[in-house]
């Protein structure tokens, strides 16, 4: 088995979760937020939207630089309804099933390093980076999604099992 191929269900399952929660988004209430250090509601949805698309940048280049020296700072979007983040979300969903697809073994263990102003913030290979940063990283803020629907009274479907809106 290829890591692609090891990859690709693990990113289809985590991904169908993430989408039912992305689906709940209460369209009035995207700029709402749960504290003043918190980010909305529609900047946490469109960052987790944005970060299937990261596959394509892990697997096509070397590093990724947020603030590249002489260059453009990278600025986080903000999607401005639900529609707009769903189809983010699927269209980089798409995104990264087709460059994964396409990953061969030797280029998944490759060092990947994410970078600011020049300086690694880490190195791993590419494959570890599409785990942590893809698929963990992804959880992590589905995780505070499911926080903020809790908070605005929006049922919270089902992820990893049961929950108290959706018992099984």
């Amino acid at each position: 088995m290829t890591i692609a191929s090891s990859l690709l269900p693990e990113l289809d399952h985590e991904m169908a979760s993430t989408r039912k929660l992305l689906d709940r988004l209460p369209e009035t209430k995207l700029s709402w937020k749960p504290h003043p250090k918190s980010m909305s509601l529609g900047q946490l949805a469109t960052h987790i939207a944005e970060i299937p698309g990261w596959a394509k940048a892990i697997t096509a280049a070397d590093s990724f630089d947020l603030a590249p020296p002489g260059g453009r700072a990278y600025a986080p979007p903000v999607d401005a309804t639900r529609g707009d983040v769903l189809r983010r979300f699927d269209g980089n969903v798409r995104e990264a099933q087709a460059a994964i697809a396409v990953l061969d073994d030797a280029a998944a263990m490759r060092p990947w390093s994410l970078l600011k102003g020049g300086h690694a913030f880490f190195t791993l290979p590419k494959v570890a980076v599409l785990r942590s940063m893809l698929f963990g990283h992804a959880i992590h803020h589905r995780g505070q999604l499911t926080v903020y629907l809790r908070l605005l009274d929006v049922p919270v479907p089902s992820v990893y099992g049961p929950t108290a809106d959706e018992p099984m």
